[in-house]
This record gives structure tokens, C-alpha cells and sequence, in this order.
């Protein structure tokens, strides 16, 4: 069904998608990288030209604006999303395309011929006939992760502003960057929000109100070997990349991976390798619903680590692991409110609200850790991170309606 936001959302999401704003874990800045910079702008430009009050772009990277009530007393609620686009898949010279009408059959992509998106690999499309279909263009991936929030807080915003008829409290706008790599909720964020609670507009499929996210630490094995010349080595060598090899060799592969788990199940994720003969260094990412499990996932990968050092006592086996974020349940079940409210406004616009744990995290784990209660709102994103990405323009605006619907129950 076409709605009075079609056209806006897909003009905003073919806009923020052609800009490139990957994040980067390696950088040791804030933001990781300057490019995202050129969104932040951006969406600082649109939300003055709309009549957003408050409009700024903080030293840590984050735009803050306001969108100021029309009925006082209300509580004051935080809408979020993240500007930057993951590291994981190509994402330079992104070329949304637009398949109006979508036929049910595959969708080819123009930049790569050989590959195919269709019912087949993406199930829930099949059910999409009829919309409006957004991919980028094969080589890319397409950034609707999370520049399909962007577009669906922006045109809610544009909506209130211009209405200012409907009844609805402060609601404060909040984009971030480097989300994508964990780095999303500044220390000042919090403050600088000033919100009783908030949503991130993170999710996937319509109807989905997610209450609680992964708990993450991130952990770096480092092997340092003996440096030898390669011809008078004997003896002599200790070579990292075997010991580090055999680190991971050690670690389960056919149990507690990310492509053997799923639903419930909690893995260690050996993201990235690099080094030389003389030192190496292996990224891990450890993930799991319940605080005890993520524990015993870090004390495994110590005994590995331990047992590796065991077995070459001239070499250096370090394994440091770092808290990255925290299972929003925990602070969330204690006050169900804003869970509640956007399930009721998904029920308000016909349809059922679905919660289902996510297998990640958002920037809203974070603010709920940090004290603004913050559970996550589908966008109707699909395939994420990778060539096949693709989301419908009528989710887009489900999506809206929902924000918009929220905002005026809180009102009440």
C-alpha cells in the first residue's frame, strides 16, 4: 500500500546511500573517519531547512536537533540512528537503484552480472510484489544499515515540524557515527540527548520492537615469536604466524562459530588476522545473551591462549579482552514502558508486534546501559553488509507511521 511518505523516503535513502560513510575499526579517531563527516553535514543542512531547533553537530560527531512539542508535560522521547556504513563489504561508489513495482521474479544487478537476488536466497522478498524495491548496484553494499533509519526519522521529523496540529512531546533527534564498530554512544551522549527514553530505528522487518541484544567484548591475541634469518634459522625461529595459527586451530570450529550458531547461541568470531613471522595479531568478537556465557566464551579463549603458550615458552601469547556492550534487557525488563508504547503503536497502524532477541548489538545497548532506555524499531532493512542488500520503500514508511504514532501515544 503507497503511502504520503513513499516519495520522500525513497529520495532521502537514494540521497544518504550515494554518500560514502564507512566507519573503521582501526582508526584511533572520532569519528573513525572523516567521511562521515559529509553526512553528519548534511543532515545538519536538511534538518535547519526543515525547522529543527537545536540543530548541532557535537565535537564527538554526533547531530543533535530537536523537534519541539506541541503539548506540554509530555515526556521527552530520543529518536536515534547511525550515519556510517559497515567495514565489512565495499561501500564506495554505491549506485542505489530503484525496481518500481517489483515483480515477484529476480533482481539482476547492472555492475554484477552473475549475481542474483530472488525469493530463492531472500525468502521475505517474495512477499513484496507490488513495492518498491532499493538495491545498490552489485559491487556495493547498499548502506540502508543504517541510512534507512536516517531517511525514516528525518521524514517523521519533517512531518511534525510541518503539523503542528498533532499532539506530541520534545522529541529529540540523535545521529551518530561508528556504530558499526562499537563506537557509536560518546560518554557524552546521554547528557547531550536530554531524553526520558529513546528509540534506535535499527531493525529489520515491520513489526519488530527488539528489547534485548547480544552482550559483547571484543578480545586481541597477540603472539610475539623469535626473529631469526630464514636460512640460519634452525633452532633459532619461533615463527608467530604458526603459533597463531594453531590459536585458532585450537578454538572450537564446528560449535561456537557465527556460522554454526544461531537463535540463542552465543559465538567466538575470529574477525580479522594480521602480522608477520616475528609478531601477530588476531581480533576476536565475543558474543552472547547471557553475561555468565559471554565469561566462560573469554576464559576459553585464554585457556587456548595459555595452552599455546604452554607449548613454546620462547615465545609471548597475550589475550586482552575489552567490554564493549551490554544485553538491554537487563536495565529494560525493570521498566517495560517504551517497549510497550511501540508495540502499541504498531498494533495502532495493523500490524503485530514482534520482539525476538537481535544477534548484535545497537547503539541503543549502549544508552540503555548508560541510563535512557532504548529499544529498537524495524526500518524493513534486508540482507545487510553484503551485495544483496535491499529494502522496501513501503517498510520504510510503515516504519514512519509507527514513529509518528509513538510520539503522539506518549503524548497522552
Amino acid at each position: 500500500m503507497r503511502s504520503e511518505f513513499d516519495r520522500e523516503l525513497e529520495e532521502r535513502l537514494v540521497r544518504y546511500a550515494a554518500i560514502d560513510s564507512q566507519s573503521d575499526e582501526n582508526s584511533t579517531t572520532s569519528p573513525s573517519t572523516d567521511i562521515q563527516l559529509d553526512m553528519s553535514r548534511l543532515l545538519v543542512e536538511e534538518l535547519q531547512a526543515m525547522g529543527a531547533a537545536d540543530v548541532c553537530l557535537t565535537d564527538y560527531g554526533v547531530v543533535l536537533a530537536t523537534v519541539p512539542a506541541t503539548v506540554e508535560g509530555a515526556p521527552v522521547m530520543g529518536w536515534c540512528a547511525h550515519v556510517d556504513t559497515a567495514p565489512q563489504f565495499n561501500a564506495t561508489g554505491v549506485k542505489p537503484v530503484v525496481h518500481r513495482g517489483y515483480n515477484g521474479g529476480d533482481i539482476l544487478f547492472a555492475d554484477a552480472p552473475d549475481l542474483k537476488l530472488s525469493p530463492e536466497n531472500a525468502p521475505y522478498l517474495g512477499e513484496k510484489r507490488g513495492d518498491d524495491i532499493i538495491t545498490a548496484s552489485g559491487t556495493t553494499l547498499l548502506g540502508g544499515d543504517d541510512k534507512a533509519g536516517v531517511a525514516i526519522i528525518m521524514t517523521a521529523a519533517r512531518h511534525l515540524l510541518q503539523n503542528r496540529d498533532l499532539p506530541h512531546g520534545t522529541i529529540r533527534l540523535a545521529f551518530t557515527p561508528d556504530e558499526e564498530i562499537g563506537r557509536g554512544v560518546d560518554a557524552r551522549l546521554p547528557v547531550d540527548m536530554a531524553c526520558d527514553f529513546a528509540y534506535t530505528f535499527d531493525g529489520a522487518k515491520p513489526g519488530e520492537i527488539e528489547y534485548e541484544s547480544f552482550s559483547a567484548d571484543g578480545a586481541v591475541v597477540t603472539v610475539t615469536g623469535v626473529s631469526a634469518h630464514p636460512g640460519w634459522a634452525k633452532d633459532k625461529m619461533v615463527n608467530a604466524l604458526h603459533l597463531a595459527a594453531k590459536v585458532l586451530m585450537t578454538l572450537p570450529h564446528v560449535t561456537m562459530t557465527p556460522e554454526t550458531t544461531q537463535d540463542r547461541d552465543g559465538f567466538i568470531h575470529a574477525s580479522t588476522i594480521s602480522g608477520d613471522a616475528f609478531e601477530a595479531k588476531i581480533k576476536f568478537i565475543l558474543r552472547d545473551f547471557e553475561l555468565d556465557g559471554l565469561a566462560a566464551k573469554g576464559d576459553l579463549l585464554r585457556k587456548v591462549c595459555d595452552a599455546v603458550q604452554a607449548s613454546e615458552p620462547r615465545a609471548l601469547v597475550r589475550c586482552e579482552i575489552t567490554p564493549q556492550y551490554r544485553n538491554m534487557r537487563y536495565w529494560l525488563e525493570e521498566d517495560m514502558t517504551p517497549v510497550e508504547l511501540a508495540r502499541d503503536a504498531v498494533r495502532a497502524v495493523g500490524m503485530e508486534p514482534v520482539s525476538a532477541a537481535i544477534r548484535g548489538g545497537t547503539d541503543g545497548s549502549r544508552l540503555t546501559e548508560m541510563g535512557v532506555p532504548c529499544p529498537n524499531i524495524f526500518t524493513g532493512m534486508q540482507e545487510i553488509h553484503g551485495p544483496l542488500e535491499w529494502i522496501s520503500v513501503q517498510d520504510m514508511a510503515k516504519a514512519v507511521q509507527v514513529a509518528l504514532e509513538v510520539a503522539q501515544r506518549a503524548a497522552k
